[in-house]
C-alpha cells in the first residue's frame, strides 16, 4: 500500500503561489451624442392618398356617385385611373370617407375662404363717451351721435360719467342720465354692463344688436 503524503504552502513556505498577472486597463468615458432629428412636419389640411392608412373606406368617386365600402387600394387605384387625388373628407366616420378630387384645386379653394373671412372680420372695439351729469342739451345731442354711429360700425360704447365737488351728493343724477341713454339706444343697443360707481366715475357698457 502507497501512502500520498499531501502537503499544502502553508506548510512549505518555500512553495509559492503565483497569482496571475492582474493588467489595469485605462477605461475612456466618452458621451456619445446621437444627432438632432427635428420633428416631422405636419401636414396642413385633410389627409390624402398613401397618407390615408386604413383597411377600407367609403368612396365618392369623381362624379359625386358613393361607390360604397371598398378597400383602400381598390379606392387609391380608382383615383389613380381618374387622374385626381383621393382625399379624407369625413376621417371619423366608419368606415372614413374619401373622395376623389383635385386636392390641389381643394387646397386652393379653402386658401381663398379663409383670406375672404379674415377680411370680412370685424374687430370690435370699446369706444368711450364721457358725459357730466349736468350735460346741457345741444352737448348731448351731440355725444349721442357719436354713440349711434359707433353702434353702427358694429363696436361697443362705454359711458363714462365724472362727479365733481358737490355733484356727488346728487349720484342719482348719473343714474337719471344713463337710463335716459338706455331708453333711447334700445332699439338698437343692449345693456352689457350695468351701470356702476367707481370712485367718482360711474359708468355703463353698451353692445350694438
Amino acid at each position: 500500500m502507497i501512502a500520498v503524503l499531501l502537503t499544502t504552502p502553508a506548510r512549505y513556505p518555500h512553495w509559492r503561489v503565483r497569482k496571475p498577472l492582474q493588467r489595469q486597463w485605462l477605461e475612456e468615458t466618452t458621451t456619445i451624442r446621437r444627432p438632432f432629428k427635428a420633428a416631422a412636419p405636419t401636414k396642413d389640411g385633410p389627409r390624402a392618398n398613401r397618407d390615408i392608412r386604413v383597411p377600407r373606406v367609403q368612396l365618392i368617386d369623381a362624379d359625386g356617385q358613393n361607390r360604397g365600402d371598398v378597400s383602400i387600394n381598390e379606392a387609391l387605384l380608382a383615383a389613380e385611373e381618374a387622374g385626381l387625388d383621393l382625399v379624407e373628407i369625413s376621417p371619423n366616420a366608419q368606415p372614413p370617407v374619401v373622395k376623389i378630387l383635385d386636392l390641389g384645386k381643394l387646397k386652393y379653394a379653402n386658401q381663398k375662404k379663409a383670406a375672404e373671412a379674415r377680411k370680412n372680420q370685424k374687430v370690435i372695439e370699446i369706444k368711450e363717451i364721457k358725459m357730466r351729469p349736468n350735460i346741457d342739451d345741444h352737448d348731448y345731442e351731440t355725444k349721442m351721435k357719436a354713440v349711434r354711429r359707433f353702434f353702427e360700425e358694429g363696436d361697443k360704447v362705454k359711458l363714462t360719467l365724472r362727479f365733481r365737488g358737490r355733484e356727488m351728493a346728487h349720484m342719482e343724477l348719473g343714474m337719471q342720465l344713463l337710463n335716459k341713454v338706455r331708453e333711447e339706444t334700445a332699439t338698437i343697443a343692449k345693456v352689457e354692463a350695468e351701470p356702476k360707481l367707481e370712485g367718482r366715475q360711474m359708468m355703463m357698457v353698451l353692445a350694438p344688436r
